[in-house]
């Protein structure tokens, strides 16, 4: 501060020194004119490094600092050092806003800062997707100007913030169905933080039909076996043929129960991370034959089978689970196909992917039942499923198979004329058989 001070005093003591001087040898009038021209000269100064300040202040960033002398030098090198510190603080809060920011977007919720008349400050890309909002377009905006539906504005109205709110939406053609929660910050500041639970109520969805249809699925049975026995306890004297009967129904119903619960216990296995895929050479003509020998079985002769082996190949996998899966794709035809009517199987190659397909001339099924087919106890007629003894769950093995396989299954139906089921396995799980001497192969040929 003195040496600030310092130099304008010394250049005016140092005019009033040169006056004094000038005075005894020009006279009193010559020296106030050099004292006056001295001042004039140093306001000058003063006044021309002011304006030049006054004209920088108004734009600081479009131009240089000014360079003065003097006095005005130090002082235009301490605006100098604070521009740059202020400069350094910006560069540092701006890269805190977009750490931030980057930060936000890569949320997997939707995030959205609302000031305290429930203003729009900023949102992230997730939030935009749920809501349709724009964080360059929207800023500045109520949010219940742009988000209208009715339980939305009474949650922000009533500020329960203890409590998410449940939202179904439509995006994009598809349900949406979202968590909501305010969460207040700062002095009234607040975020509003959305996530997807889209995912979580299906599967708890899925759950709570799982439960009431094995409940479902088992009351029917139970309810057989506790009535007959209720009845049979109930004689003084069974009658033999009634008797005989009973046991015989109550002996299917105990099978039905025990071949749900199988069902059951190999999805619950196919669904495990902790039962991974046992990578094995199957044999799948072979593995074919057998099941063409148990569909005749179960046939009982109703049905007019033929195997086409059009390769020889096997197939990388797991041979118990490829054979369960096909099992059931074979003994759904079995069932489904009237008396009389014909079931094909066929082992060949499509475009250089091994694909087993399965053709009956049964009832067929219309075409908005085929997305759901592989959903759990799925029925396309529900009376009819359960006169054939079907559990509901045999397509959804072969899905969770066919999964893990890295298969497809395609399938063709038409009501009244039958349904083609396709399983087409990757290339790279074709296994060319080896190269077998003549007798072996002739010795295959006659077997099959």
């Amino acid at each position: 501060m003195l040496k600030l001070w310092g130099r304008p005093l010394t250049a005016v003591f140092a005019t009033c020194i040169a006056a004094l001087i000038v005075w005894p040898i020009l006279g009193a009038t010559a020296a106030l004119a050099v004292l006056a021209a001295a001042l004039l000269v140093v306001l000058f100064h003063h006044i021309t490094n002011l304006s030049r300040l006054h004209q920088w202040l108004k734009e600081p960033g479009s131009s240089a600092l000014p360079e003065g002398r003097g006095d005005w030098e130090e002082i235009f090198a301490g605006l100098a050092r604070l521009l740059r510190r202020r400069t350094q603080i910006e560069s540092r809060l701006s890269a805190a806003l977009d750490r931030f920011q980057q930060a936000g977007a890569a949320l997997p919720e939707g995030v959205i800062v609302l000031d305290e008349h429930d203003r729009i400050e900023w949102c992230n890309p997730r939030a935009e997707a749920y809501f349709g909002l724009s964080s360059q377009h929207d800023r500045g905006q109520q949010i219940t100007y742009l988000v209208r539906m009715p339980q939305f504005l009474e949650y922000l109205a009533t500020r329960n913030y203890g409590e998410p709110l449940v939202l179904r939406l439509s995006r994009n053609d598809q349900e949406l169905t979202l968590s909501v929660q305010l969460v207040p910050y700062g002095d009234r500041d607040k975020l509003l933080l959305s996530r997807d639970i889209t995912r979580w109520e299906r599967l708890e969805t899925t759950r709570r039909d799982f439960v009431a249809n094995v409940s479902h699925e088992l009351r029917t049975p139970l309810t057989v076996l506790g009535g007959f026995l209720e009845t049979l306890s109930d004689m003084q004297e069974p009658d033999p043929e009634v008797l005989r009967r009973a046991l015989r129904l109550m002996s299917e119903q105990a099978t039905r129960m025990q071949r749900l619960v199988e069902d059951l216990l190999t999805l619950s296995k196919l669904e495990s991370a902790q039962s991974p895929l046992r990578e094995e050479t199957a044999d799948l003509p072979e593995i074919a034959r057998s099941l063409l020998r148990e569909a005749q079985a179960l046939s009982g002769g109703r049905h007019r089978f033929s195997l086409r082996l059009e390769q020889n190949d096997m197939l990388l996998g797991s041979a118990e689970e490829l054979r369960s899966a096909l099992s059931n794709l074979i003994s759904n035809a079995v069932r489904y196909t009237p008396e009389g009517g014909e079931i094909e199987m066929t082992w060949s190659s499509r475009d250089g992917e091994p694909v087993f397909a399965v053709r009956d001339t049964g009832i067929g099924i219309e075409p908005h039942h085929i997305p759901r087919l592989t959903e759990r106890f799925y029925r396309v007629d529900r009376s009819r499923s359960r006169a054939t003894g079907g559990t509901g769950l045999g397509l959804a093995i072969v899905k969770h198979v066919l999964s893990r396989h890295q298969a497809r299954l395609e399938v063709e139906s038409e009501p009244g004329k039958g349904s083609t089921f396709s399983v087409v396995f990757p290339a790279a799980r074709g296994v060319p058989r080896p190269v077998q001497s003549s007798h072996e192969a002739a010795e295959r040929a006659h077997s099959g």
